[in-house]
């Protein structure tokens, strides 16, 4: 069976009972999502898109905790984007597009990560009534940047990353002046005939 997740197509022959994913892309279905939709937890897939689906996304959304990939794509889709979505700590490939989704998008780690990775707003693209990061519009309609927090974060894994690198320069100083340390005055305070040797070379070429 061909399976297409994630933005790709993979073949599966003796693993398909492994795959726990749903598609039913492209098949004019009508209505809302089913409610029971949200009970599947083992769930790592679900594709709805290119239908004809109504009503809103539920909240229960946030329960498919093992969900991978969400295709709503090009359906008729309205309301908010539930926050819920925030919590699909697994979710790597997100997409909203083409709907009449309205209201501000969601921020979280997640989610912005997703962001990242297409390097785009495309997938929340065709949804008019939508607004904030990462699209132009925020809610007030003025333009907008990436959130704060983003930049911080990446400022601050920075900093922590040079402060490591400085603190093992300085362990690794301290340790190699220890060694070599001992191994030299180590040596000559407790073996006596090196130790003659020693102060005998130094006295040669002192006078």
């Amino acid at each position: 069976m061909e399976v297409v997740t994630k933005g790709r197509e993979f073949e599966y022959t003796s693993t398909l009972h492994l795959v726990n994913s749903i598609d039913l892309s492209c098949n004019h279905l009508s209505g809302k999502i089913p409610d029971g939709i949200p009970r599947l937890v083992g769930l790592g897939t679900l594709n709805l898109s290119m239908n004809h689906l109504t009503g809103k996304i539920t909240e229960k959304i946030g329960d498919l905790q093992n969900l991978e990939t969400l295709d709503l794509s090009r359906n008729q889709l309205c309301g908010e984007i539930p926050p819920t979505i925030s919590s699909l700590t697994f979710l790597s490939h997100l997409n909203l597009s083409h709907n009449n989704l309205s209201g501000k998008i969601p921020l979280s780690t997640q989610i912005q990560t997703i962001i990242d990775c297409d390097a785009s707003s495309s997938i929340y693209s065709g949804n008019s009534g939508l607004c904030g990061w990462p699209l132009p519009n925020n809610c007030s309609g003025t333009n907008i940047s990436p959130p704060a927090y983003d930049d911080g974060k990446v400022d601050g894994d920075h900093q922590n990353e040079e402060w490591m690198d400085m603190l093992w320069f300085y362990i690794g100083g301290v340790m190699g002046f220890i060694v070599g340390f001992w191994a030299v005055w180590g040596t000559l305070i407790f073996k006596k005939s090196w130790r003659i040797a020693y102060f005998r070379f130094l006295s040669y070429y002192i006078e």
